[in-house]
This record gives structure tokens, sequence and C-alpha cells, in this order.
């Protein structure tokens, strides 16, 4: 039987939304019978009718509505944008209503993590913000338990409602240990939920 595949789906400016990311497909694949599945989305542009290449220079694919078809779980990650997801994020999502017409993702376990400038940036409020369109979607949602040591002990980045990390006004502030923890935790969550699922629908 082949890997359940966990969608890691973000957009990231300056680099940390992404390093993120890759720490949260680290702990999907230590999860036996697990696989991360890395994707990002374009930025949205200003000038109307203005198009990107649709495969990126570097770094991962841009993500498809085949990608979120094809996952067992699907955890999404943005900068906040004033307490909110950005654009580009937002914009894929807004994508998403004729999976949302057929029922799609139902059932499958999610997750959401950020990255802020600023240590009181908004953080909770964009991990709220991400979950709203993933509850209309029907997917359980999955937090950090304060089980994880981490979240007690952070000087920076972490909540029960995901993952997260302060960047700095340059975003410059490169994630930290305990902040890198948090993330392979969450993508550890997602995937053991997954795993966990799929032996309840008869798939092991």
């Amino acid at each position: 039987m082949s890997d359940l595949e966990i969608l890691v789906v973000y957009y990231s400016r300056h680099g940390a939304t992404a390093e993120m990311a890759r720490q949260i497909s680290h702990g999907v694949e230590g999860v036996s019978g697990t696989a991360a599945r890395l994707r990002t989305v374009p930025p949205v542009s200003a000038t109307c009718e203005a198009v990107v290449d649709s495969i990126p220079a570097d770094g991962p694919p841009y993500a498809e509505l085949v990608d979120l078809t094809e996952c067992a779980g699907l955890v999404l990650g943005s900068p906040t944008r004033f307490g909110n997801m950005a654009a580009p994020l937002k914009y894929f999502l807004d994508g998403t209503s004729t999976l949302w017409l057929s029922g799609a993702l139902a059932g499958k376990p999610a997750a959401v993590f950020t990255s802020t400038g600023s240590l009181h940036g908004g953080q909770e409020a964009t991990l709220l913000s991400m979950m709203i369109p993933l509850l209309h979607h029907g997917l359980y949602l999955v937090g950090l338990p304060y089980t994880e040591p981490e979240l007690m002990s952070t000087r920076s980045g972490g909540t029960p409602y995901g993952a997260s990390h302060v960047a700095g006004g340059d975003g410059s502030a490169p994630v930290s240990d305990e902040e890198a923890r948090l993330c392979r935790a969450l993508g550890r969550r997602v995937a053991e939920a997954a795993v966990t699922l799929a032996r309840g629908r008869g798939r092991s």
C-alpha cells in the first residue's frame, strides 16, 4: 500500500514560512506510512492579467486542486498580513469551491502555521483566519497540545492553534530550535491523525 501523502501548502515572501514548511514536512516524514508533498502558491500581482510561469524558478511546484484531492491531510502556512493570511494563499483557497461542492476535503485532518515580524504581530488571528475555510471544507483541525513542552518554554513563536515563528522586522531571524520542534510536532500530529483515520476506514 502506498504512503498517505500530507500536503503542505504555503506562501513565503522572505523564506521563514518556507523553512517552517520544510520542518513540518520533516515531522510528517517521521511517521511510518506517510509522506509529505510540499507545494507553494504564486504571488498575487497588482497588474491586471499578469501571469507567472507555471513552474517556479526554484523551490517546490505550485499547488493545484489535484494536490488537495489526492492528499490524506493538509497543512497550510502563511505570513501574517494585518492579522490575516496573505493574499496569495487566500486567492488559492478562493479557487477551491468545486472541491467544497463535492465534499472532496471533508473528513481529512488539517493544521495551520504562520510567521510574523513581531512577537505580537497577529499570529493567533492569522492562524484562526486560515482555519475558517478549512472548517467550511469539513476538515478536522489539529493543533498543538501543551504536552509539547516547547509551548511553555518558547520565548518566540509557538501557539496551541498551530506552529508559529517570529522572523523580526526584516524577516531575517532564523527559525529557533523550539519553533522548529513545534513545526515538526505539528507535521507529525497531522500525519498520525491521517493514519488513524485511514485505519478506521479500513485502509492499513
